[in-house]
């Protein structure tokens, strides 16, 4: 299997994928363009989220992300710098933008549309829970019966400006567990945004398991150590589609250009000229952005 996703690859970038999707009788994806094993990893993460939020909590923000959940950071100098803070977890970076003073979005999970949960995984729950306090936080109310494989308990947090984050604890976890993370999307249409991010990204989707915190049935789509997790609660709420959406970092972002016009995908901004960096904007089905980011002399090319 891996190497006919080489295979297919290589045909897209030539232009000759048409032929073959038509003698082996499926559809492209965008997941032979994305980070596989074997590659070298980028700098600058390999399957990103980002969330925008309003600069006058940029301290408590920086305080939270990184002393009370303690994400490592990155210096303000790292590529991408400014002021976007970056947090590096394992193959994967949570990017946090600061924008223009606005109202904290206080909405619950269950209440928009749009990327609603970050999830992190803790070993020591009695430490994690210790950091709340010496800040004056209240402490997390943790709960079992959370859907995470291993975890014995789990708890919802909003941070500074009012987004939602979820805190796992899985007694004795691996440093690869605790390197992992989730993003959580709430959508209007399960059977469209499934057949995005598995049929078009051709993320691995995972079976279907009830997720007693959120009390709703959790679809999770995989790729390396990163999760995207959907779930809906109808189809009428309000959207909040801007406040943040994934960033993939490839090596042929044309490629993907290419696939994605074959399935008749949404797209944002389209292809950008060749430069330092070149990009690709999609929308997931409810408008939540997806976008690929080939860096100049991005050695992520199949080995």
């Amino acid at each position: 299997m891996k190497h006919v996703r080489r295979l297919i690859a290589v045909l897209l970038s030539c232009g000759l994928a048409t032929a073959l999707f038509a003698q082996v009788g499926s559809s492209p994806t965008v997941q032979p363009f994305l980070w596989q094993a074997g590659m070298p990893k980028s700098s600058i993460g390999e399957v990103n989220v980002f969330r925008r939020f309003s600069s006058e909590h940029t301290a408590a923000m920086r305080e939270f992300y990184g002393e009370v959940l303690g994400l490592p950071v990155l210096p303000d100098t790292a590529l991408g710098g400014g002021q976007m803070i970056r947090y590096p977890l394992g193959l994967s970076e949570v990017k946090l933008f600061p924008v223009m003073p606005s109202p904290a979005n206080t909405a619950a999970v269950d209440a928009a549309i749009g990327v609603r949960l970050l999830t992190f995984f803790y070993a020591d729950q009695a430490a994690l829970t210790q950091r709340f306090v010496a800040r004056g936080l209240v402490a997390p109310r943790f709960a079992a019966g959370t859907s995470h494989v291993g975890a014995a308990a789990a708890a919802l947090v909003q941070d500074p400006d009012g987004e939602w984050v979820e805190l796992v604890i899985v007694p004795g976890a691996s440093a690869a567990t605790l390197a992992r993370f989730e993003i959580g999307i709430t959508v209007a249409d399960l059977t469209a945004s499934r057949a995005f991010y598995g049929g078009v990204l051709g993320l691995d989707e995972q079976p279907p398991v009830r997720d007693e915190l959120l009390r709703t049935t959790k679809h999770a789509f995989t790729h390396g150590a990163a999760t995207i997790n959907l779930w809906s609660f109808g189809a009428d709420l309000p959207k909040d589609t801007q406040t943040g959406g994934m960033q993939y970092i490839v090596w042929n972002v044309a490629g993907i250009d290419t696939v994605v016009q074959q399935r008749g995908a949404r797209i944002d901004r389209p292809l950008s000229a060749p430069g330092q960096m070149r990009t690709l904007w999609l929308f997931d089905p409810d408008g939540v952005s997806n976008y690929f980011a080939e860096f100049a002399g991005n050695d992520n090319a199949p080995p």
